[in-house]
């Protein structure tokens, strides 16, 4: 087992306060985005060792069966198969979507073949992996997710357009062309020809964001579309201009509760809005970015990206097999999340057997614990325990109670199990994160 030091991204988005807040650390006075904990390449934790650190992927090189196990070596290879991030959202990122594996693998070897720096600004693939997520709302988070039904953007786009008929204003053809494309046909087709149609649309599609931005700074009507009208108004102010904010009000509008997840299978265009959360995903950087953004948009890459099935929100319910104990299982092998929680005293959590694991403290403090070796960490610490450790067993320090956050593989349902505690002890009820 090994403590991590993690990278923080400084993208301009990011909040100078949240991630701080959460880990215990004061503030850089730098926005702080993203922390890394993991092995890919872009931003590797440095596992902290007696002679020095190493980078956690070069670490994992030396060893690939050991440290991660012979059932995700033979299913990914000698690499850690994913990656977990603390996300602090001040204002919204890009409207993008993620690549399938057979979609970043050809990309990425398209790119090479062409010499291409992976730190290039036209740069789609960073790496030949696809990048499945999924998000855990820390405070009231706020996203864009997926497509509504062709029919409930119809209903937005006319009422707009029943909105500047009302108040006198120039009707934006742009509106009544998405209006009638969607009239009557709620399938995907009708929302690629929409889609298309905003983010090809150049001079006239800015035009008709300056109209509808002027007229929602004057009135916002309230009825059910209230959110995704004033979340439109909001990204018309950060991004001028930009055909994301109507394409915004053809997506979900999700809020979400501490403790509440969503997930993102490959093609689900989404952006975050606000917020903090602990993201987890299969180790990739790759990202294809629609709008909302100064950063580089390749619309053909995108559209041959993107899936138009309109879907329900893809929230994802935790199991609870235990007390002081919830796990979010995504329809994806590379990973899981557990949050777990335990007062001093309580019976130790085995981590799930044979599989690599990433574990960060949120609150409290916490011992790691094999037959070998004993780690303490405290609020904001990470470790790395590998597969060749089991049982690696995790309990709650002598004075306070510890809340941590487990991420590792999903190929199989290694649930962990309590240990046997003392008869005068028991774990606390799991509230939400």
């Amino acid at each position: 087992m090994y403590t991590l030091n993690n990278s923080i991204r400084d993208y301009a988005w990011g909040s100078k306060t949240l991630i701080a807040d959460f880990l215990g650390h004061p503030p850089s006075g730098a926005p702080e985005a993203e922390m890394w904990i993991g092995a890919h390449p872009g931003a590797p934790s440095e596992a902290i060792l007696d002679r020095g650190h190493i980078r956690l992927d070069k670490l994992i090189e030396a060893d690939p069966e050991g440290l991660l196990g012979p059932d995700s070596h033979a299913a990914f290879g000698s690499t850690l198969p994913f990656l977990m991030k603390v996300l602090a959202a001040e204002s919204p990122l890009s409207l993008q979507v993620h690549p399938t594996r057979e979609q970043a693998a050809a990309g990425f070897a398209a790119e090479e073949a062409l010499g291409l720096p992976k730190e290039a600004q036209t740069r789609n693939y960073k790496d030949p992996n696809h990048k499945p997520e999924m998000i855990l709302a820390l405070t009231d988070f706020e996203a864009l997710c997926g497509f509504r039904p062709a029919s409930e953007t119809k209903a937005i786009f006319d009422a707009l357009v029943t909105l500047f008929r009302e108040t006198g204003a120039e009707i934006p053809e742009v509106l009544q062309e998405a209006t009638s494309t969607l009239a009557g046909a709620d399938d995907p087709s009708a929302i690629r020809q929409t889609f298309t149609g905003l983010i090809r649309g150049g001079d006239e599609v800015s035009c008709a964001v300056d109209a509808v931005a002027a007229l929602l700074g004057s009135t916002i009507p309230e009825g059910p579309y209230t959110a995704a009208l004033k979340t439109a108004l909001d990204l018309s102010e950060a991004y001028p201009r930009d055909p994301g904010v109507l394409i915004s009000l053809m997506l979900n509008r999700v809020s979400l509760r501490p403790g509440e997840a969503v997930y993102l299978p490959a093609g689900n265009i989404h952006a975050y809005l606000h917020g903090l959360g602990i993201e987890v995903m299969a180790s990739s950087d790759n990202v294809l970015r629609g709008g909302l953004t100064a950063k580089h948009i390749d619309v053909d890459e995108l559209l041959r990206t993107v899936d138009f099935t309109p879907l329900p929100v893809p929230r994802l319910a935790a199991a609870s097999p235990a007390e002081g104990q919830r796990i979010w299982q995504p329809p994806f092998d590379e990973f899981q999340l557990q949050r777990i929680e335990l007062e001093p005293g309580a019976p130790n959590i085995d981590l799930p057997a044979g599989l690599p694991a990433l574990v960060l403290v949120a609150s409290g403090s916490g011992v790691l614990e094999t037959s070998l070796q004993t780690l303490e960490l405290g609020k904001g610490d990470s470790a790395f325990a590998g597969a060749h450790e089991s049982p690696v067993r995790l309990r709650a320090g002598s004075t306070e109670p510890l809340v941590a956050f487990v991420a590792t593989t999903g190929i199989q349902e290694a649930m962990p199990h309590r240990r046997p505690a003392h008869p005068m002890t028991k774990a606390v009820t799991t509230p939400q994160a």
